[in-house]
């Protein structure tokens, strides 16, 4: 499932005159670069701006970096390793999880109600019984699953389960843990795609007509074809949608798509299925073939291999001219038909985010407070130079005489006979305090020096 760069997409141009050490700078001759950039996946994006280097007024290089830098990611492809952790990053089930802390152990802990947990049951063997994690019924990946789709039951008791939600959760858990799949579900089901999985399905309604109305533009002939057949989008367009192309796209194919999914939002759900239809039914030869309603059905379920192929499906979404304002603007449009022919929505959905940068923009992230943490940390009772508490000064510690102790191997002197009278006149009761000898006080005093040098190179290492 590992792919290389080369085979994952292309890399950034180097700017004119730069310096870059990739291996189109270092191509021989004009052609071999033109041929190498027309065979890299997701060179158009380049070619509209993506990658553009420019360098600012100090020098640095700009353009690569922040939502740009993050859509040229991941329509490369997110390396294997980082998916998961992507994917909640992307969609914000990471933020959700901080903001709920024991949400999700508290749903897991819950019954849950019976009409649903029945459902749930019956559908966990049917989801990819061919990958290790849910071959075996009862096995990890089976039991996951059911935590999750029954948390989610009991956090939108309104919308319950949708058999859909399955195979999303299935791939999110291959990815993360139950608890972080947990919260990229929500999101999916409440920021990407609003409203699919309620009980009327009135959004994926309106979005199969939006569909059809967008295939006008991209494909008159297929449009055309669809129109005489008299075949409604719902009966093509369900599965592709409320399943993210989970099941009709090949595995690469349908992690890259779910990249750029999480990245940029719903245009891309829309953009994969223009290409089918169009590359499925459109030119005349190909529509020759399907003179009936059932035929057609039967060429939009099997599809080319070459058209789902990983790399060939890519290229072709990323250069697809559908944009989030496009969609909008027919979501209003067919809104406003379906009011008038069927009335209001019985389950109005809330609005939807296109992308992870809408995303952001709507639910930001908690931001740690910067706190100050000192680069060198001392006991709490060590004395800090210039401080008001401070016992011993450094000239105090000049002038009085070091107490000579048994561990530097000296013995105890008997006090001078002056000090013995000057204490037995004043009355002192506490015995004398010793005095050094004259021979060993150049000894002392340069041990004092060299303590004195020791604990203002502390002090300065503190401030410091």
């Amino acid at each position: 499932m590992a792919k290389s760069l080369e085979e994952n997409g292309p890399r950034a141009p180097a700017a004119e005159g730069s310096l870059s050490g990739t291996r189109e700078s270092l191509a021989p001759g004009p052609d071999a670069a033109a041929t190498d950039e027309l065979s890299s996946l997701g060179s158009d994006s380049e070619t509209n701006g993506f990658a553009e280097r420019r360098i600012d007024k100090f020098g640095f290089i700009v353009g690569s970096q922040g939502a740009e830098g993050i859509r040229l990611r991941c329509q490369k492809g997110i390396p294997p390793s980082l998916r998961g952790r992507a994917w909640q990053y992307l969609s914000g089930g990471k933020v959700k999880l901080q903001q709920n802390p024991g949400k999700f152990d508290e749903l897991d802990m819950s019954p849950g109600d019976p009409k649903w947990l029945d459902v749930i049951e019956r559908d966990l063997h049917r989801q990819f019984p061919f990958h290790e994690m849910f071959v075996s019924r009862g096995g990890h990946g089976q039991q996951d699953l059911f935590r999750v789709l029954k948390a989610y039951t009991l956090y939108r008791p309104e919308e319950g389960y949708c058999q859909a939600q399955a195979p999303i959760a299935a791939v999110l858990l291959m990815h993360m843990p139950a608890e972080q799949a947990f919260w990229c579900l929500v999101q999916i089901c409440e920021k990407y795609l609003p409203g699919y999985y309620s009980e009327k399905l009135e959004a994926i309604q309106l979005d199969g007509e939006i569909l059809f109305s967008l295939l006008q533009k991209v494909s008159p002939v297929a449009h055309k074809h669809l129109s005489q057949q008299k075949i409604d989008p719902l009966l093509y367009m369900t599965e592709w949608f409320m399943c993210a192309f989970s099941r009709t796209l090949p595995w690469s194919s349908v992690l890259r798509v779910w990249d750029m999914f999480f990245c940029e939002g719903v245009k891309i759900i829309f953009r994969v299925g223009l290409v089918l239809l169009k590359h499925a039914l459109g030119s005349p030869e190909k529509v020759k073939g399907c003179q009936g309603q059932y035929e057609t059905i039967e060429r939009l379920r099997s599809l080319s291999p070459k058209v789902m192929q990983e790399a060939f499906l890519v290229q072709e979404v990323v250069e697809l001219p559908v944009t989030e304002r496009q969609i909008e603007r027919e979501h209003l449009i067919q809104l406003r038909r379906w009011q008038e022919t069927r009335g209001e929505l019985q389950c109005p959905s809330p609005p939807r985010l296109h992308g992870a940068k809408a995303i952001l923009e709507a639910e930001p992230g908690p931001r740690p407070s910067l706190q100050p943490s000192p680069s060198i940390r001392l006991p709490p009772d060590a004395p800090l130079s210039g401080s008001k508490g401070k016992s011993k000064t450094s000239k105090q510690m000049q002038k009085e005489p070091r107490k000579p102790g048994k561990e530097s191997g000296q013995q105890d002197r008997p006090p001078a006979p002056s000090q013995a009278k000057a204490a037995a006149a004043t009355g002192d009761a506490s015995p004398p305090q010793d005095v050094p000898p004259k021979d060993l006080a150049p000894q002392d005093s340069a041990h004092h020096h060299s303590r004195e040098s020791l604990t203002s190179q502390e002090s300065e290492d503190t401030y410091l």
